[in-house]
């Protein structure tokens, strides 16, 4: 018993020690996981949760993957860089001088002029980028951006080795914001630049911009692909951008955006900043989106847009609401130009198209640019939802866009936009809550609508005579419309009923 005794009472003991040499060790650790940790002297300090050691690459490996990464974008330079050109233009620009004399003094220019009704002109110098997509024979082709040769009365292109040559505007287009300049060498050994698949291109991948940012020719950055598909308000309809966060600066404009294959995929095109410098905003025009116009300019010196005839609108969350629309992506037509293909295939104001070829219409911007990218004479299938129902896909031939399309207002119907009357217009125009109908809204200057004496602020009520409530009920009777309408218009002098238009 006295042994069992002595045995427990050693156990305890030991116990004992254990205990207080473990808390005096914890009494002098910090706990891992916990926000704070008081010590036993009453302080404070802040420990954090530790993560497990991972394995360390030794310095040789890690650096192998470092030269292996460096090799990559040398090659990548070294094949890119002789077929990347400096774009030299010369503008010639005017200004209204305040005097009517001769002036006395050249500001910059010995070859300045002064007209008879006191403009002046005068020599601007500019430079860009540009890469060399094709030869034919002894001529190469370069393209660049529009804003940098489109205007140029002179064009210097300057290769990567110093060499220089004449060049010549072949094409421009404003709308994409893209040019071909083409200039002679009896070298056939200059290199042309492989065009890549920028509909392959997504964000995160690795990218490097080539051309002359601020006039420093040959220059190379390297950074991702920061989103694609980027249109929004301000950017041109035509390009679905590729941004990037390569450094991109004034000069690079025209140079191209290249992937690690070695391949052009875009052509840097303009940059985002409060500052006029890189921040990490550069957009680059995707090089799908220009490779038929370079066969385009060589053979007319233009591009050739397709056209459909019709003013799209991207519609918002009320009017889906009430045309029932509130999943479906699409396109609105809001107006058709009267003896347009559309027209002539029987699309009517107020249709949603949803598909073009079977393919799904997601905004109104790609189908702008599917439509233009169609060639003049085919034939192209668009699905519509029409009063609630999907029809048939409504075959139309598309014909050549011309250059003064924007401003035939006068052919397009109905010459303005409908919109919903919701309670806040109604507060606004201070109309009372039994009024209903649609607002009129957007009426396009010597249009049908203008004709009818139709205005901003009026309210529809009704469509050859029969009643419209809201925006569905509208497009449905004015697509009834059989070659002629009329419509009630309520304003504050009470409701009126328009001269009938004959279309």
């Amino acid at each position: 018993m006295k042994k069992w005794s002595k045995l427990v009472i050693g156990i305890v003991i030991a116990a004992c020690a254990a205990f207080a040499l473990i808390s005096f060790s914890c009494s002098k650790m910090k706990v891992s996981g916990s926000a704070e940790t008081t010590f036993s002297d009453g302080s404070m300090d802040t420990a954090y949760a530790e993560s497990p050691a991972r394995g360390n690459k030794s310095p040789a490996e890690a650096l192998s993957i470092l030269e292996a990464m460096q090799t990559s974008f040398r090659y990548i330079s070294d094949k890119l860089l002789p077929s990347v050109v400096e774009v030299d233009v010369t503008e010639t620009k005017t200004y209204k001088s305040p005097f009517t004399f001769e002036w006395p003094f050249n500001f910059g220019q010995d070859n300045d002029k002064q007209s008879d009704n006191g403009k002046r002109e005068y020599e601007a110098q500019g430079l860009g980028s540009g890469v060399i997509v094709r030869r034919a024979g002894k001529i190469y082709y370069v393209l660049t951006n529009n804003h940098v040769a489109g205007s140029a009365t002179k064009i210097s292109i300057k290769l990567n080795d110093g060499r220089q040559f004449d060049g010549k505007l072949v094409g421009n287009d404003e709308r994409m914001d893209i040019a071909l300049v083409s200039f002679e060498s009896n070298d056939d050994s200059i290199p042309i630049a492989a065009l890549g698949d920028s509909d392959d291109v997504k964000a995160g991948d690795i990218c490097m911009a080539f051309g002359a940012p601020l006039g420093y020719s040959q220059s190379v950055t390297q950074g991702i692909v920061s989103a694609t598909g980027r249109s929004e308000p301000g950017m041109s309809s035509m390009n679905d951008f590729i941004q990037t966060d390569a450094a991109i600066n004034q000069g690079n404009s025209g140079g191209p955006l290249v992937n690690i294959y070695g391949e052009v995929i875009g052509i840097n095109t303009w940059i985002a900043s409060s500052s006029g410098g890189s921040q990490g905003l550069g957009f680059a025009i995707p090089i799908n989106n220009v490779k038929k116009s370079i066969d385009s300019f060589i053979k007319s010196g233009k591009v050739i847009y397709g056209w459909l005839g019709v003013s799209l609108y991207d519609v918002d969350a009320k009017y889906k609401k009430e045309f029932k629309l509130e999943k479906t992506d699409g396109a609105f037509v809001a107006e058709v130009f009267m003896g347009s293909p559309a027209d002539k295939a029987g699309i009517k104001p107020g249709d949603y198209i949803i598909k073009l070829d079977n393919k799904p219409v997601k905004t109104v911007n790609q189908l702008v640019r599917d439509v233009g990218y169609l060639e003049a004479g085919t034939t192209s299938k668009f699905t519509v939802i029409r009063g609630g129902k999907t029809l048939d896909p409504i075959s139309v031939k598309i014909e050549e866009r011309s250059k003064d399309v924007d401003s035939q207002n006068k052919k397009l119907w109905p010459g303005f936009i409908a919109a919903p009357l919701t309670d806040d217009i109604k507060d606004q125009l201070k109309i009372t809550e039994k009024v209903s109908g649609v607002v009129v809204t957007n009426v396009d200057p010597n249009s049908p609508g203008a004709s009818l004496r139709i205005q901003n602020g009026d309210i529809i009520t009704a469509v050859n005579g029969k009643k419209v409530s809201n925006i569905a009920e509208f497009y449905n009777e004015l697509a009834q419309a059989n070659r002629s309408v009329n419509f009630d218009l309520y304003n504050s002098a009470g409701t009126i009923t328009t001269g009938t238009y004959k279309f």
